[in-house]
């Protein structure tokens, strides 16, 4: 199955199609993709699985809230890989202060601290969205946020957004640090948890993947040995328009 073919600014999705992701997670399921009709009823809308490594998370988050408020379901999966520009003492710094921030009369009023990547990402594209209005809720209620890659997407192909790359959006000589850390360190308890699920995930990908290499060699070596047999057949074929 062909990669999508990139669309310039915010319409941009692209398909693992790079080395090293693809040697990484290797495994590919159906491609889910924007299309023109989606947001116009629910019949037309699709859901694109989001690989989310190394990104920065502002941009990130303006790309979602855009897609999400036209109709775009999105899951965004690894939340523990996103980059925040910035030291980590500086961030950790940051966070502490806002787990200070609360009620005196009553706590359990809020505001909420939330110690998991997924739900701190989650919190930070509610505030970008009008989530108190009927149009906002739906708009957030089109997006889920996982910590790792759990089933079924870990059997689907992921896309990523080019532009929200760190390597895109940040100069090299700039700090930054990663959402899992800091999230370890703020409280957050399942760090280890995930990446041994990770690991064992990552087995099986690149076993899947070693696998698909050697049938889609295997296939290639088939039509080579029947090519001669098979030309007059091909070329009615390819008259008509197809491959």
């Amino acid at each position: 199955m062909s990669a999508p073919t990139p669309i310039k600014g915010k319409d941009e999705w692209e398909g693992e199609e790079g080395g090293s992701w693809r040697e990484a997670d290797g495994r590919e399921g159906e491609v889910r993709r924007w299309e023109k009709g989606a947001g116009q009823g629910r019949e037309g809308e699709k859901e694109t699985t989001l690989f989310d490594l190394q990104v920065s998370k502002y941009q990130l988050q303006i790309i979602l809230e855009y897609r999400m408020k036209f109709g775009q379901k999105v899951v965004v999966v690894r939340c523990e890989g996103i980059n925040i520009s910035g030291n980590f003492y500086r961030n950790k710094l940051k966070y502490l202060k806002y787990l200070r921030l609360r009620c005196n009369v009553k706590p359990t009023r809020g505001p909420f601290h939330f110690r998991a990547p997924s739900r701190i990402f989650y919190k930070a594209i509610r505030g970008m969205l009008p989530h108190k209005l009927t149009r906002g809720k739906e708009a957030l209620a089109r997006l889920k946020v996982f910590e790792g890659i759990p089933p079924p997407y870990d059997k689907q192909k992921r896309m990523v957004v080019p532009s929200a790359l760190r390597v895109n959006r940040l100069n090299p000589c700039r700090k930054y640090c990663d959402l899992n850390r800091l999230a370890h360190e703020v409280g957050w308890k399942y760090q280890g948890v995930i990446s041994t699920l990770e690991a064992r995930r990552k087995v099986k990908s690149k076993r899947f993947h070693d696998k698909k290499k050697q049938l889609t060699l295997l296939r290639e070596k088939a039509k080579a040995n029947v090519a001669k047999k098979t030309d007059k057949h091909q070329k009615v074929i390819e008259a008509y328009g197809y491959n």
